[in-house]
């Protein structure tokens, strides 16, 4: 079975790289303007609890009386283009090594620069046969396209129901794959671990995390 596997929530916890991108903004306010870098970061994590991403840039520079596009512009870019430290589940530490005899792809959404960004600082590309940044195709091929997939299909000549998608956010990760009959495995980590999928949404197969892993493969591969 070809595996293929969701970097965000699914690998590591995004969480961190969130907190990473506050600091270093936070950072560029202290360099730019002298402000606290711990009271940013405050602000900016209240803000993200009560309102979203979206508004944390905009609600720290207006708290500072300096809100304005070009800033707003500045600290996504240094959110975006910082280098974080970051680190695999546990689960997904032990699990990747011990499929490297498997034919293994990563297929994750986002900003090209920040997911080459946060594939260099957990240093797993090497442990797969290609890792699809789906935006490098176009945003139109974004998950729940199944392009990238499809492209891993053909490069492995493989039929639909050998492959398999690890992931964990229904969506958009599996709605696409479901009808072509590819296998699709949903891991209730990261901050959709708790969302209800709409109908047609869930994948079709559930595990608490990756080292439930294992044992749905072997039951998966006899049938």
């Amino acid at each position: 079975m070809i595996l293929v596997f969701d970097l965000d929530d699914t690998l590591y916890d995004e969480s961190r790289f969130v907190e990473s991108g506050f600091r270093a903004v936070a950072g560029f306010g202290h360099d730019r303007f002298g402000w606290d870098e711990q009271e940013s970061l405050a602000q900016m994590r209240e803000t993200l609890a009560r309102e979203g991403r979206g508004a944390v840039f905009d609600r720290w520079l207006a708290a500072h009386g300096r809100h304005g596009k070009g800033l707003v512009a500045a600290c996504v870019r240094t959110y975006r283009h910082h280098k974080p430290a970051l680190s695999l589940f546990p689960a997904a530490a032990s699990l990747l090594p011990k499929l490297s005899t498997r034919p293994l792809y990563l297929v994750t959404d986002g900003h090209k620069i920040v997911q080459a960004n946060k594939l260099e600082a957990l240093g797993i590309a090497p442990l797969f046969r290609k890792c699809f940044i789906t935006h490098r195709y176009g945003v139109r091929h974004a998950k729940p396209s199944p392009y990238c997939f499809e492209l891993i299909r053909r490069r492995e000549k493989a039929d639909w129901r050998q492959i398999a998608y690890i992931a964990d956010d229904p969506s958009k990760d599996f709605v696409g794959l479901n009808p072509l009959g590819a296998q699709t495995v949903r891991v209730l980590t990261g901050r959709h671990r708790h969302v209800a999928a709409k109908p047609g949404y869930e994948a079709r197969h559930t595990i608490p995390d990756l080292s439930f892993f294992p044992a749905l493969l072997a039951e998966m591969e006899r049938g």
